[in-house]
This record gives C-alpha cells, sequence and structure tokens, in this order.
C-alpha cells in the first residue's frame, strides 16, 4: 500500500470591514479571519478551521487538532499509511513531534514532508557542498535535468555530525534534510547568499528513513497542487465571507467546503476529458449554469437542453452517468 497523501496549507484572508473578503483589499483589526485546511490528492476536502484574527501565524494546537480532524475523515483502513506533506509556514517543532509520535504507534507508518527554514546552519552546510555533492533532479516524468539549471543534495550529516556538532538537536533524530537548488526565475526574491551564487535553495525535512534525495525532493513537489486547491476554493465561496459575524462565517465557511467536495466528485465520478481536470469556474459556466428545463410526462423526467449550448452533450452524459451510479451502501 503506497503512502495516501495529505497536505497542510495556510492561507491569509483580509477584510476590509465590510464582510468583503479577497482580492485587493485593506486590512483591519475588526474583520479579519485566517483559515487553516486540508486536501487530499483527490483535492477533497478534509478539514477547515476559521480561525479569529488574534489567534498566531505558528500557532502548533491549531496545526494538530486541524491534522487530527483530518485523519479522522479518512476510511479507517487508510489511516495506517499516510503521508502528511506542508509547506514552510506550518512546518513547526510541535506538529513535527506529534507525527513522530504518531508514527511510533504500533502498526502505523506516518511520514511526513514538510518545507524547512533556511537559516543559518542550512546556509553554512550549503557551503560546505561542492559540486560533485549535487544529483540531478527529476521532472515531472522522471527524467534527471540539466545539473546546470538544479540540483538537489542531503544535508542531514553536515547538519547532524558536522565539526560544530549536532545542528538539530531540538529536533526528531530520524528528521532528514533535502535540499533543492534551482536557477531562479525573472523576479525572484533572493536572499544575500543566494545573490551571491547565482541559486535559489528550498529545503524539504522528512522522517522517511529510505530513498534517495533525488525521489524525496520530486515526492514533496506536488504539494503545490493544494495552493491550487486554495484558490479554487476561494472562487466558490471561502473567499467571500459575507458577514462581521465570527459563527456565521463558520456556516458560510462550512458550507463553502461541501460545495468544494461536490465538485470534487463531480469530476471524478462522473466527468472525463478537460472537464475532468476543469476548475469550479470552468464548470459553473459550462454545466452547473446552462439554462435546461426538467420535465415530465409518460412517467418519465426528461431535461431540455438547448441545442446550441456547445457543451450540451457533455452535460448530457454527466446526467447519465449520474443516474448509473449504484446507490450508497
Amino acid at each position: 500500500m503506497t503512502p495516501h497523501p495529505t497536505g497542510l496549507v495556510e492561507s491569509r484572508l483580509l477584510g476590509d470591514g465590510h464582510g468583503r473578503f479577497g482580492g485587493r483589499v485593506r486590512e483591519t483589526d475588526r474583520v479579519k479571519a485566517r483559515h487553516r485546511a486540508l486536501t487530499r490528492s483527490y483535492s477533497e476536502s478534509l478539514a477547515f478551521r476559521l480561525r479569529p484574527g488574534n489567534a498566531g501565524s505558528n500557532t502548533a494546537v491549531d496545526h494538530i487538532e486541524v491534522l487530527g480532524e483530518a485523519i479522522a475523515q479518512l476510511p479507517a483502513r487508510y489511516r495506517r499509511n499516510l503521508l502528511i506533506t506542508c509547506d514552510g509556514a506550518g512546518a513547526t517543532l510541535d506538529l513535527v513531534r506529534h507525527i513522530s509520535t504518531l508514527n511510533a504507534a504500533p502498526g502505523r507508518r506516518v511520514h511526513y514532508s514538510v518545507g524547512f527554514d533556511l537559516d543559518t546552519r542550512a546556509r553554512t552546510a550549503i557551503g560546505q557542498l561542492s559540486d560533485t555533492d549535487w544529483d540531478q533532479v527529476l521532472d515531472h516524468r522522471g527524467r534527471p535535468r540539466d545539473p546546470d539549471d538544479a540540483g538537489v543534495a542531503e544535508l542531514t550529516g553536515l547538519l547532524r555530525r558536522s565539526a560544530g556538532g549536532d545542528r538539530l538537536a531540538n529536533w526528531p533524530a530520524d528528521m532528514r534534510i533535502i535540499c533543492r537548488r534551482e536557477r531562479p526565475s525573472s523576479g525572484a526574491q533572493l536572499s544575500l547568499m543566494e545573490e551571491v551564487d547565482g541559486w535559489r535553495y528550498q529545503l524539504v525535512a522528512t522522517n522517511t528513513p529510505t530513498g534517495q534525495a533525488q525521489f524525496l525532493e520530486a515526492r514533496h513537489r506536488p504539494h503545490a497542487r493544494v495552493e491550487d486547491r486554495i484558490r479554487t476554493g476561494k472562487n466558490t465561496g471561502v473567499g467571500h465571507l459575507p458577514s462581521k459575524s465570527f459563527a456565521l462565517n463558520q456556516a458560510w465557511c462550512l458550507t463553502a467546503t461541501i460545495a468544494c467536495d461536490l465538485l470534487c466528485w463531480l469530476r471524478l465520478l462522473c466527468l472525463d476529458g478537460p472537464l475532468a481536470r476543469a476548475e469550479p469556474k470552468t464548470l459553473r459556466y459550462r454545466l452547473l449554469h446552462t439554462a435546461a428545463r426538467l420535465v415530465r410526462g409518460q412517467r418519465k423526467r426528461k431535461i431540455k437542453i438547448p441545442k446550441t449550448w456547445p457543451w450540451a452533450r457533455e452535460l448530457e452524459a454527466c446526467f447519465l452517468t449520474i443516474f448509473a451510479l449504484p446507490p450508497p451502501a
């Protein structure tokens, strides 16, 4: 059984004092909300929590609670073999320790792959690497990239057993640090070190004991799709909270996440081709907002779709697939 991926992401929504969220808005002290959500590889939302504006950005208690809520949403048979990915904003020490505790439970394998801070100790370790220490990075097809464009190396030995002693003493002993470097894109924000040597560096921490640095770095890279789920979630209603009342906004977020899940399973079960990968805005225009009529006659229900609608066939196929689905057990 392969690990069942989940992802922890953070997004911050700013309000203008009138319940309008998202876009270019003015942050105020009266109306501010942050949400944390976990999604899995199906793009389904597992857990969502709306927090007050005075909540800390790296509150590990919230991380741990929302992670527990997300794991509880998984079928029991998948909870024993998990891969939890997280960006650097949510990769706190307490969260990593909590996941390590879950991994130590008998009969469970819970691995993490989280972003790690490029701090002074990491910069020192990177400076000790030579050009021959860097391996080639694998692209999305599994083919090695040009070493002059990107590279990957493991820093665990330099950080754990270098002349300066163990620089990761507070972190779990089984944690590994993987470093990726690539040529920066136009407009990228670089540190002073990165501007000097012309590389952009990203660190990944994981407790997976086996696997080369190439594989572990490539495994973490798809975490970027979680950001897409947050973006499409905002387009489905999460990005526009309707009220100054926290309780009403919580109910709104719950409704919006249900809508995200319904769209997810619509794409997974009923659509194919480009529509199976379409974003909510496209689905609304092509299918959900189609002008159609449901009529009854001859003991049958019929849906009348305009023949001139470009996606009439796709909508018809979607309805036929829905009717052919077996009832839930």
